[in-house]
């Protein structure tokens, strides 16, 4: 049928107007295709895909050495040692002096560091014909020589010096006294069987002890350092007199009292000034000598080096498990004398004092805690008894074991400075009841 026009017949178009949906996903792929490519441009060639390269892992630290017999583990870091240090370049020999070993925590001379020397110097001799090893003195360090130094420290199973020990740790270091710098290092660890760390007898009859500047010294060029990291500078500055209190040392170990008196003098005047290690050795002499008056006087500058720098340990032996002091004559007949020096020394410069006992690792630690708490009452209430003025100004506490130095837990000479009396310097605005 024709329409009225006489074409086709209508029909409603097929092709309908766009909707809005239709509109709005047509601009969607316009803009797609046009923001990729620049403008009159051909489409670019896909880059070939990149490896991804994955971060190293962190490497895990190497285990520590495991402890070996003594024996051993002095002939390997002797080895370590030596076997670092270049040999000089013209095929002289070099000097090496030792200047004696000690224990890493207490600074102490032992029988194991002096047979540790005894070995480092044999083992010198008779296999590094490179090295003369010539004796620890002021006129050998004039040329300048190698310093042999070195510490032997209690440890535990992660290398830490608390809890349990349960292996030695030995730190060998060669330093050039002309450079000033370490040439050379060795460690091992040495299992603590068949060991024997009693102090020498000048460090076991000390009076007082800390960690002198010196020592201080010493422990860090060996400890914690690296072939050509510099000496400490304090131990420098004091090694001539470190090699006169060794003299002095050795003479009183020996039974020289008047000899090691002589060495000390000598040692005091090249220190230009106090150490405690040199105090300690004149009042030893002098006490060895019947000297006592001088003595006494000696013990005041002990003391009053305490008050000045804040702190000092006491080597006051009690009975074990025990605020008795032990019987022996020979050891706590001169309590008394130190009792009152400390308590009028204290009263003088109106110090306050916190008294802190120490006890060993044997017995329960609850046990501990309560009798070293005990024994720093039973010298609270003996320095007031000395000085009432002090009873205001004195407090007791007590670590039990939690600080000890050594840790072996014997109960015997080799642990005495984990039995100690420490006697800090507070301050007096703080309550002290």
């Amino acid at each position: 049928m024709a329409d009225h026009h006489g074409g086709y017949p209508h029909f409603p178009s097929i092709a309908r107007k766009p909707g809005p949906l239709t509109l709005w996903l047509l601009a969607l792929i316009a803009a797609c295709a046009t923001s990729t490519l620049p403008k009159d441009s051909a489409p670019a060639t896909p880059a070939p895909a990149q490896a991804v390269v994955a971060a190293p892992a962190p490497q895990p630290p190497p285990p520590p050495p495991t402890p070996v017999p003594f024996e051993q583990a002095i002939e390997k870091a002797a080895t370590a040692l030596f076997g670092s240090v270049a040999p000089d370049a013209a095929g002289a020999k070099r000097l090496v002096v030792i200047d004696p070993l000690i224990d890493g925590m207490t600074g102490e001379q032992t029988q194991a560091t002096r047979l540790m020397q005894t070995r480092l110097s044999r083992i010198a001799k008779e296999r590094y014909p490179q090295f003369d090893v010539q004796p620890f003195s002021v006129e050998n360090l004039r040329r300048k020589p190698l310093v042999l130094i070195g510490t032997f420290t209690g440890i535990d199973g992660q290398g830490r010096t608390q809890g349990t020990r349960e292996a030695y740790r030995i730190c060998l270091a060669l330093a050039d006294l002309d450079s000033r710098t370490l040439v050379g290092k060795g460690v091992a660890r040495a299992k603590m069987e068949g060991i024997d760390v009693t102090p020498l007898a000048y460090f076991r009859d000390s009076p007082a002890w800390a960690l002198d500047s010196v020592t201080e010294g010493y422990i860090k060029t060996c400890q914690g350092s690296r072939v050509g990291d510099p000496m400490d500078g304090f131990y420098v500055a004091r090694i001539v007199s470190a090699a006169s209190v060794q003299r002095a040392i050795e003479a009183y170990d020996a039974g020289r009292y008047l000899e090691s008196l002589e060495h000390y003098s000598v040692a005091m005047q090249a220190a230009a000034g106090d150490e405690l290690r040199i105090l300690n050795g004149v009042y030893l002499a002098n006490m060895k000598l019947g000297r006592k008056d001088a003595a006494k006087v000696v013990f005041q500058r002990i003391v009053d080096f305490g008050l000045e720098r804040k702190r000092m340990a006491v080597r006051f032996l009690f009975k074990p498990g025990s605020t008795s002091f032990v019987t022996d004559p020979q050891v706590s007949n001169a309590y008394p004398v130190w009792l009152a020096e400390l308590a009028k020394r204290s009263a003088q410069r109106s110090a306050c004092l916190e008294i802190v006992g120490h006890t060993s690792r044997s017995g329960p630690e609850a046990l501990n805690e309560r009798i070293s708490v005990l024994r720093a009452e039973t010298i609270k209430q003996r320095l007031e008894a000395q000085a009432p003025e002090l009873r205001t100004r004195t407090i007791a506490n007590g670590v039990g074991s939690r600080e000890n130095l050594v840790g072996n837990g014997r109960d015997d000479a080799t642990d005495a400075l984990d039995r100690r009396v420490v006697f800090k310097v507070v301050d007096c605005a703080a309550p002290t009841a």
